[in-house]
């Protein structure tokens, strides 16, 4: 059993190694694995983010070994080699604890423990659902990526406080778009033909816009330091929607000094603007219906409790009355149908067997043939 000094020194080289991963993160393909992970993972803190890249930098989807069980029904393999993430641990204060943290809180973190949790690749059982399931394959093409940059910019011309305009790209000096800190600004090629791109210069020119603005904290950095954030931000949400931008360079990422505050604080910023840059991608593209329903396999139907029919039933039906897309309500309708087909087969099987079990109460074919005629 380890003892309590060889607990926290192998807490403390658990976190070092995380930190030499990213002082790695100085060549442009390191740091797109980093931002696949950051992708992946953005919901977690930054350093649980930097724990699970440092273990593991292929992981996808981590969860812990009865989560596996309960949540996904998946098991995790025998061997596999858990990746640990900290905790906070929570504790009740006195008192006597308030007065000395000088805080009213009733509650405080005390201390981290770290926790096991698992790879999906380190699991088996039943397909696991992502996020990318739910977005058309076809996002990529002109009208669907045209429809989602235009609504991304009315959204920051009629919601922020930003101004979004368009301008010939030979006027830019070989530049795709800007941002103007003095003016709130933000200016895009217009007549960029790649809608990718044009998606992308977006984004980047919007991370610009809260990382760099007159009233960021981080309005000084250094120029390269600026665009190699900027770049990253458009990089990650490119890669939620499942848009391949992996041709378009990250920049010169060694310009960043191998100091390691520098650049935990980038990647925290990094991290924050990404999530926000995401959750307003995810708000945009369910309003566009570029996303399809969160339905089990067709396969699975069969396996779903007659609760769990109803409630996709019901949740599919909002989609059908919310959705304008005459495509999408169309697939909506057929998942409908398949959903109705696996309720009316089970409810027939339960008929005909209560049918069976009690004969003397089975209505006679002559009154039920009254009964239509009516």
């Amino acid at each position: 059993m380890p003892n309590k000094a060889d607990v926290k020194a192998w807490k403390a080289q658990l976190v070092a190694q995380a930190e030499q991963q990213i002082l790695k993160l100085t060549d442009s393909d390191q740091f797109k694995k980093y931002l696949n992970t950051l992708a992946k993972f953005h919901r977690y803190s930054a350093r649980n983010i930097d724990l699970i890249y440092a273990q593991n930098p292929q992981a996808t989807q981590v969860a812990g070994f009865k989560q596996w069980q309960k949540a996904f029904n998946r098991t995790v393999n025998r061997g596999a080699k858990a990746i640990r993430i900290a905790a906070p641990i929570i504790k009740k204060l006195t008192p006597a604890e308030q007065k000395h943290l000088d805080t009213t809180d009733e509650r405080a973190i005390v201390g981290y423990r770290y926790l096991p949790v698992f790879d999906v690749a380190q699991t088996s059982g039943e397909p696991v659902l992502s996020a990318k399931d739910f977005v058309k394959e076809n996002l990529a093409d002109h009208q669907n990526v045209t429809s989602l940059y235009n609504a991304f910019k009315d959204y920051l011309n009629q919601q922020t406080d930003l101004k979004v305009s368009e301008v010939p790209l030979e006027t830019l000096n070989g530049a795709k778009g800007y941002f103007q800190p003095s003016t709130n600004e933000i200016v895009i090629g217009g007549d960029e033909p790649d809608n990718a791109l044009k998606l992308k210069t977006l984004y980047h020119e919007y991370a610009h816009s809260q990382l760099h603005g007159l009233k960021s904290a981080f309005k000084d950095r250094p120029r390269a330091y600026q665009e190699t954030q900027a770049e990253a931000i458009a990089y990650v949400a490119m890669q939620n929607i499942g848009v391949d931008t992996s041709n378009y360079s990250l920049g010169y990422v060694a310009t960043w000094a191998k100091d390691k505050a520098v650049i935990h604080s980038a990647l925290s910023e990094i991290q924050q603007v990404s999530n926000k840059v995401i959750e307003l991608s995810d708000g945009l593209t369910k309003q566009l219906g570029l996303q399809e329903a969160q339905k089990e396999p067709e396969h699975n139907l069969k396996n779903l409790s007659a609760q769990e029919l109803n409630k996709s039933y019901q949740g599919l039906q909002q989609q059908v009355q919310q959705t304008t897309n005459s495509q999408q309500k169309a697939q909506f309708k057929n998942q409908l149908h398949e959903i109705h087909e696996e309720i009316s087969e089970r409810t027939q099987k339960q008929l005909k067997a209560f049918s069976e079990q009690n004969p003397a109460i089975k209505q006679p074919e002559h009154n039920a043939a009254k009964t239509l005629k009516r």
